[in-house]
């Protein structure tokens, strides 16, 4: 098998849609950092995923720089991992529109995300909004990326990532085989799942997923938010009447209760049992206080360097197509075998 099919090769991607904020922060970019320290690592601001929906010119390229900034300043160093965006990687759209040939109908029918984000009226959804889970397999074997960071909602995407690659290794398996690879060409990728809150929950209803799109900004904390906002938001955050439990399982069917929880034992790099180990008994008003205390010192320096990094657009570029230049060595040798393993005829 070649070299490349072999390495512990890590990708994930992050839509640059705004408002970044601390469900993105735990459930990715904290997991990325993290993550350098142990694996090859490709970290892509996926452009066009974003543009399967409407997206305002100015807004997308600020949207990307600020993306690219928030991996910086969590922590990600791009002179030892790649940080590109994806736009300036032809292969995605070329591997994806091969992966449209491999991926069948009834696949693509499952994807609850594609129901979701549609809503009632699909017939006016983007056909990229449909397909998209075909360019997300892309963006993760053009690399033969062998994991995948993702949370419990993208696992179904990373499942259908795996179906295509092991369709295209049966459908081409002779012509594979003449191609000398002792194995299969694209890897079947594994997920990595991340720690405690992977899943981050709105500050205004335990219940739903924090997010951008929500109308209240109290619902979430945003990574540009400064210090006094952090606090506040905390501190305003939706709670039971109960005290908090001493166990785990007492957090079940206290879905705020479980978040704050979840929250604080993500930044402070332990678990829920021993956050509850300290506060259990304790008022939600106690927790609060440390939790504000905690978020601030975790995610103030993160804004300011975000803000800093941001006031020079030119060096976010420049590291950008940096990037773009490493991913390139990368996947250009594998997209040309996947066409001379398809039959195409390659200059």
């Amino acid at each position: 098998m070649q070299e490349t099919s072999k390495k512990i090769r890590v990708f994930s991607g992050v839509q640059p849609t705004g408002n970044l904020h601390l469900g993105n922060y735990l459930g990715a970019i904290k997991r990325f950092v993290a993550l350098q320290d142990e694996h090859e690592c490709l970290y892509c601001v996926v452009d066009l995923h974003a543009i399967t929906v409407f997206q305002d010119p100015d807004e997308l390229t600020h949207n990307t720089r600020e993306v690219t900034a928030a991996f910086i300043a969590a922590g990600i160093d791009p002179t030892r991992q790649i940080i590109f965006n994806q736009s300036q990687v032809s292969g995605h759209a070329e591997l994806a529109w091969i992966f449209n040939c491999v991926a069948r109908l009834g696949w693509l029918n499952r994807m609850t995300q594609f129901k979701e984000k549609a809503g009632k009226d699909r017939e006016k959804a983007s056909a990229g909004l449909y397909v998209y889970p075909n360019l997300m397999a892309a963006d993760i074997l053009l690399y033969h990326a062998t994991h995948v960071p993702v949370g419990e909602d993208q696992k179904q995407h990373l499942e259908l990532a795996r179906d295509i690659a092991q369709k295209f290794n049966n459908d081409f398996a002779k012509t594979i085989a003449r191609a000398d690879y002792a194995d299969d060409f694209f890897p079947l990728p594994e997920p990595l799942i991340a720690g405690p809150a992977t899943r981050v929950m709105s500050f205004r209803d335990g219940a739903k997923k924090m997010s951008k799109s929500d109308p209240s900004d109290l619902s979430r904390i945003n990574l540009t938010d400064d210090q006094d906002a952090i606090a506040k938001k905390i501190r305003k955050a939706k709670t039971d009447p109960e005290p908090l439990p001493s166990e785990v399982e007492g957090l079940e069917a206290r879905p705020e209760a479980d978040n704050l929880i979840g929250i604080y034992a993500a930044l402070a790099g332990t678990d829920k049992a021993s956050v509850l180990g300290d506060y259990g008994g304790a008022t939600f008003s106690t927790l609060k206080e440390a939790l504000a205390e905690l978020a601030t010192a975790k995610l103030t320096p993160i804004g300011d360097e975000m803000r800093r990094l941001m006031a020079d657009p030119e060096e976010i570029d420049r590291i950008l197509a940096d990037g773009a230049g490493r991913a390139h060595t990368i996947a250009d040798p594998i997209l040309a075998k996947t066409k001379d393993i398809i039959g195409f005829i390659r200059s």
